[in-house]
């Protein structure tokens, strides 16, 4: 059964790859998966038919059969589970790539998100600017250790995982900030995950949605 998820019907990130949606589409894309792709507008999320596919009306949601699953790092783990190729074989590597996606989720995407919280829900505050330079420190923090524990390696812990891939889908965030580049080990890692080819075309999907009508 040809599984299908939801997606933005215009991605506020017009199609740089950051809507979560492209996290799931990557996962499908490395483990050969075809896929289905409803689009949602922002008014439908809201609505009961969407909302009894994620309580928080959000994207993405996972659909394949019977079983629904929301959040993308329960679908990306579903989708490793499920499918070859996102996780090892052998039992202790596969606890060390789960241990990688929670770590990414968990541990390094809560700054970075806070980092967008504070340029634009909060941006407006009369302290806002007292506020960010704290913001960007606790993310640096993060990324100095998780630079000194990836060092010379291509991945995080031996071949390329859902691991990495949710890792690299969360340090894109950074980009545009300029943070990243200041970490070259973290910046070359993430152009290693982006010069896959399973991300090139879930990247080129995403992109294809925002594409203006000719």
């Amino acid at each position: 059964m040809i599984p299908t998820i939801t997606a933005f019907e215009r991605s506020p990130d017009g199609g740089k790859g950051l809507a979560r949606d492209t996290r799931v589409r990557w996962a499908l894309e490395e483990v050969g998966q075809p896929y289905d792709v409803r689009l949602v507008s922002f008014p439908a999320m809201k609505e009961p038919a969407h909302l009894a596919l994620h309580p928080f009306g959000q994207i993405p949601t996972y659909e394949e059969g019977d079983l629904v699953v929301f959040e993308t790092g329960a679908i990306v783990f579903h989708i490793a589970e499920r499918f070859a190729g996102l996780l090892p074989k052998e039992a202790l590597a596969r606890t060390r790539a789960i241990t990688w996606m929670f770590a990414a989720l968990n541990t390094v995407e809560p700054p970075i998100l806070d980092l967008t919280t504070a340029r634009i829900v909060e941006g407006d505050k009369p302290w806002a600017q007292e506020r960010l330079p704290l913001v960007k420190d606790r993310i640096r923090a993060r990324l100095a250790q998780l630079s000194a524990r990836l060092g010379g390696a291509d991945w995080l812990d031996g071949a390329f995982s859902a691991g990495d891939l949710l890792m690299v889908s969360v340090l894109l965030r950074l980009r545009m900030s300029g943070i990243l580049d200041e970490y070259p080990k973290l910046a070359a890692y993430v152009a290693r995950g982006e010069a896959r080819p399973a991300y090139r075309r879930a990247f080129a999907a995403q992109l294809a949605i925002n594409a203006p009508a000719s």
